[in-house]
């Protein structure tokens, strides 16, 4: 990998932020493609990839977000909505939350493709807030071992966003606490 390549790379990651304004421009199925591909390149415990996702672009159930979960408000403006869930079929029988931190992975990747793509999002929490995971559940009926975990809004951003400088060095232990 050349040096141009790494700071591609490592500018995405830096630069990587929550989005809650959306121009009305859509985003194509490509891209959406390629969004998803990202969030199931993740790692997982056992290589059970536990995700599926649900993509939503109908405008009614895109808005619908933003009244199930109080804190989804740019779903208001948004021009879709990925919603990460765990199978919890697909988990280890004696570890079964592992899956969250499978889900997390894969939904942090898609943020990352989401930035390269010159797409802006923000991650919405869902599990494990009982309210939010049974809202979801039931509007859009979810077999039992389904459990909803990430909702994502996305569109193109609206106007410039700024970046959260979040390197904090006193979080840094070296050798020991």
């Amino acid at each position: 990998m050349g040096k141009n390549e790494k700071e591609i790379i490592l500018n995405n990651i830096f630069n990587r932020k929550s989005v809650r304004t959306y121009t009305d421009d859509e985003i194509n199925k490509e891209d959406l493609l390629l969004i998803l591909k990202a969030g199931m390149s993740a790692p997982s415990t056992c290589n059970f990839q536990p995700w599926q996702f649900i993509v939503i672009q109908n405008n009614e159930t895109v808005k619908d977000m933003g009244n199930i979960h109080k804190y989804a408000k740019m779903f208001k403006n948004a021009k879709a909505g990925i919603i990460v869930v765990g199978d919890m079929e697909k988990t280890l029988k004696n570890s079964k939350d592992y899956w969250i931190e499978d889900c997390s992975a894969a939904t942090e990747n898609m943020l990352l493709c989401i930035e390269a793509l010159g797409l802006g999002a923000v991650w919405t929490g869902i599990y494990p807030v009982e309210e939010r995971v049974n809202k979801l559940k039931e509007y859009f009926n979810l077999p039992e071992n389904i459990v909803p975990f990430a909702l994502i809004a996305l569109g193109y951003p609206k106007g410039p966003q700024k970046v959260k400088n979040k390197w904090d060095e006193t979080k840094i232990h070296w050798e020991k606490w």
